[in-house]
């Protein structure tokens, strides 16, 4: 049996409502928006610094799209085996999810979706928008049935009806 873990990277702006090359746009437009305020208002208006602020902003929006979405820092979202856990991180700026295996009651695999029941009656669902590829995608269903096996966690599959 491994003792490592497996690690599958998630891409959170596939499930998000603007996709990441609308989002980029957007902020890149708001910045050349801005940089053309600054260059056509004159400095003796009273509230040309609000302008900077706006592309302060901007940028800082701009960095946050790509930190949040792109592995600036590493693999910041992501979907983890680890022995005796299921560990869930839905990116840079939030806390990880932690599921133990001894915790678990059974796994719904849903064709967008993860339903992780626990014995204190929680269903916690993890989309499964974010696994790109169908690639990562068997390699999850393997790693979920293998874990499913190991643990003796019901595994519950339902496909899209046709």
């Amino acid at each position: 049996m491994p003792t490592g873990t497996t690690r599958i990277r998630l891409r959170p702006a596939n499930s998000s409502r603007l996709s990441f090359g609308v989002q980029v746009s957007l902020a890149l437009f708001a910045i050349v928006y801005a940089l053309l305020m600054l260059r056509n208002s004159p400095d003796t208006q009273d509230f040309y610094w609000l302008s900077y602020v706006f592309l302060a902003m901007c940028v800082v929006y701009l960095g946050f799209i790509l930190v949040h979405n792109a592995p600036v820092f590493g693999t910041q979202s992501y979907f983890e085996f680890a022995p005796g856990y299921l560990v869930h991180k839905a990116g840079l700026f939030r806390p990880k999810q932690v599921f133990a295996a001894e915790n678990m009651t059974q796994l719904e695999l849903l064709p967008r979706q993860l339903r992780v029941r626990l014995k204190d009656g929680d269903i916690h669902v993890l989309n499964l928008r974010e696994v790109r590829g169908t690639r990562r995608r068997a390699v999850l269903r393997g790693q979920l049935e293998g874990f499913a096996r190991r643990y003796n966690v019901e595994l519950r599959e339902e496909t899209a009806a046709k």
